[in-house]
């Protein structure tokens, strides 16, 4: 039976076995479920495993009251919305206010009448339903909420950071907010001879493979749990120990690096063996302090970092040959002992544009899959 066709379930409590009969079967002939208890506590512990729909309860029981149980699970919130009707014998003004202060929903006075009854019921019942159908879409609008807050992440960061801000509720509203000055790890990734590929191929097919390309280095970065910051012409900028701060940030980028270059190379292959001109990943990374947060324009913002690490990675991207990784003096620090020597080479000091002093630049080479047109 679906939730749509469940009928609807009233708890009786009530110590006199031939009232709770009696109400239960004016309820049953309405269609109605209803269990009976006889005393306060066996009706807690009904409610606390098996919640109903409505109460009836009865004011005047050895041991807790009605007025007990109500004041009980009112005062509970996985219980406050079920409607309680105290059922009493008692007709006076203090017994009444008791009632509403224990959080009471309505009255019935004894001897109970079936059309009193009914109409309580009925009219507490169209209100639980419709206290239900809020909730339910109140509940539907924040999975929709978070959802769409998921996506809005999940544009910038890989999926696994993208659940564990969303799990982190008080962060999770101002983490792309606020700006900050923090310590990242740039990478620069750029696709060489694509300009000129784009010359002799049709425009439909050059959006395919930019698209193609993008797709392996995204995966990549998000498997390295990388922010993606920017995509620009065949450029990508991604950072690392942001949002979160990462104990290895720089040999987090190397690694993603590494998978960027080797993931590519066989669709590099196969455009050349297509199109006839030799393409390939350039990369830089440098790594320093930066700011980070949303820069624009009230029109369009964007999530990004700015500073001296940024723009050397550009540079050093730029330098970078085909399948060739141009670091920093800083990162190549942090990568020493994880990096093969026969895979580094020293390239000195380098004038970077924008940079006062020189930089101390290292080329790391990745071993490719055989027959690769990058190969090192």
């Amino acid at each position: 039976m679906t939730e749509a066709q469940a009928p609807f379930r009233v708890l009786v409590v009530d110590d006199d076995p031939d009232m709770g009969a009696y109400l239960g079967l004016l309820l049953k002939k309405e269609g109605m479920q209803a269990d009976i208890v006889e005393d306060g506590d066996s009706a807690l512990v009904r409610v606390m495993t098996d919640p109903p729909d409505l109460i009836l309860c009865d004011v005047m029981m050895p041991g807790l009251t009605g007025f007990d149980i109500c004041q009980r699970l009112k005062g509970e919130e996985t219980t406050a919305l079920i409607p309680i009707v105290l059922i009493t014998g008692l007709d006076d003004q203090e017994s009444r206010i008791k009632g509403i202060e224990a959080g009471a929903d309505d009255f019935l006075n004894k001897p109970v009448k079936r059309e009193e009854l009914l109409a309580r019921v009925k009219t507490l019942r169209r209100l639980h339903e419709t206290r239900k159908e809020l909730e339910r879409r109140r509940l539907a609008a924040e999975v929709e909420r978070k959802e769409a807050i998921r996506k809005t992440f999940s544009r910038y960061i890989s999926p696994r950071l993208a659940d564990r801000i969303m799990g982190d509720a008080d962060r999770s509203g101002d983490i792309f907010a606020k700006a900050q000055r923090s310590s990242v790890v740039a990478l620069f990734a750029d696709l060489r001879g694509f300009t000129r590929l784009t010359d002799r191929t049709e425009v439909g097919r050059v959006v395919e493979m930019l698209n193609e390309y993008f797709s392996i280095l995204s995966e990549a970065a998000y498997r390295h749990d990388a922010t993606i910051f920017n995509m620009a012409g065949d450029a990508l900028l991604v950072g690392f120990n942001v949002p979160f701060p990462q104990a290895d940030p720089a040999a987090r980028a190397y690694r993603c690096a590494q998978e960027m270059l080797t993931q590519f190379a066989p669709v590099a292959d196969r455009w050349e063996s297509e199109q006839g001109i030799a393409t390939g990943v350039g990369i830089g990374i440098c790594m320093g302090e930066a700011v980070i947060g949303n820069v624009g324009s009230p029109h369009y913002m964007s999530y990004t970092i700015i500073g001296n690490p940024v723009n050397s990675a550009a540079r050093l991207m730029q330098l970078a040959q085909p399948y060739e990784i141009l670091v920093c003096d800083a990162v190549y620090e942090e990568l020493r002992g994880i990096i093969p020597p026969e895979q580094v080479e020293a390239r000195g000091d380098v004038t970077l544009r924008g940079r006062a002093e020189p930089v101390k630049v290292f080329s790391l080479r990745v071993p490719l899959p055989q027959h690769s047109g990058g190969g090192a």
